[in-house]
């Protein structure tokens, strides 16, 4: 592999890495140009082993070592380097995790063969902080998920913050953005998903009493931290379900809540 040495932050052949603080222009630029970051050697290496192919390596010369094999196994990636001062004008960021990617974006999986098979599903609606969407795929990695759908509103789970905070489990749960929302629950129900929503409603059933029951297909909704769920969705659900809380708490963050949802509601054989 032949390494390119940077010597200024204005080299084009960096682009992909300038000033990913921006969180419109990741928003325009990833999607549009089929790319996403993988921050970290940990991450970047769950990347890979997921499948997804690189367009550039970029980090600082000592961590050349660490990722010997990965050049060696894709020789004709350009692998960019700098140094940590440079790396950081460049990105707006100290980078301290090893090295970084420029990937390529899956293909997005067709929804019926994403459904396939799948027993428990989470569904994200309009949850647009990237922190709680990356911890929410971290728990459905290690709790039995099969798949996540986002609305069309929701966060971006392959923006480098999400990627980061779900230590690269993104690449693990099986995901696709549904384009007709909320009407696309009915595909769910179509395929024979009980749909619950996690919403604190008069009528909410406990988390521990719709476990009893062990549905067969449960897809498990989770809105947006402040405003809630939207009427027209809770319309369009089966039913409401809350976790039991304790005197003066009525309510947990989105991805504490989603984790302790994913574990009650896990498949009983």
């Amino acid at each position: 592999m032949t390494f390119h040495y940077l010597e200024s932050a204005a080299d084009p052949r960096v682009a992909d890495y300038t000033q990913l603080t921006d969180v419109h222009l990741r928003k325009l630029r990833e999607p549009a140009e089929g790319m996403y970051i993988a921050e970290s050697s940990r991450v970047l290496r769950r990347a890979l082993a997921a499948g997804h192919r690189p367009r550039s390596f970029f980090l600082a010369e000592k961590w050349i070592a660490d990722l010997k094999d990965i050049f060696e196994e894709y020789p004709d990636v350009p692998a960019y380097i700098g140094s940590a001062g440079l790396l950081e004008e460049i990105t707006g960021f100290h980078l301290h995790r090893g090295a970084m990617a420029a990937m390529h974006r899956p293909a997005p999986v067709p929804l019926p063969e994403l459904l396939a098979g799948a027993r428990r599903v989470a569904v994200l609606e309009d949850i647009v902080d990237h922190t709680n969407v990356g911890a929410i795929f971290r728990s459905a990695a290690a709790l039995d998920v099969d798949a996540v759908l986002v609305s069309p509103r929701c966060g971006d789970p392959l923006y480098r913050r999400s990627v980061r905070v779900s230590m690269g489990t993104v690449f693990q749960v099986p995901w696709a953005r549904l384009d007709s929302w909320p009407h696309d629950l009915t595909l769910l129900k179509e395929q024979g998903f009980t749909v619950a929503a996690m919403e604190l409603t008069d009528d909410a059933v406990d988390l521990d009493e719709l476990a009893a029951g062990n549905p067969e297909r449960l897809a498990l909704v989770l809105g947006t931290e402040g405003a809630g769920m939207s009427p027209e969705t809770l319309a369009a659900v089966d039913l409401a379900v809350k976790i039991p809380m304790r005197a003066g708490v009525d309510s947990l963050n989105v991805a504490a809540a989603s984790a302790v949802a994913f574990w009650e509601l896990r498949p009983r054989a």
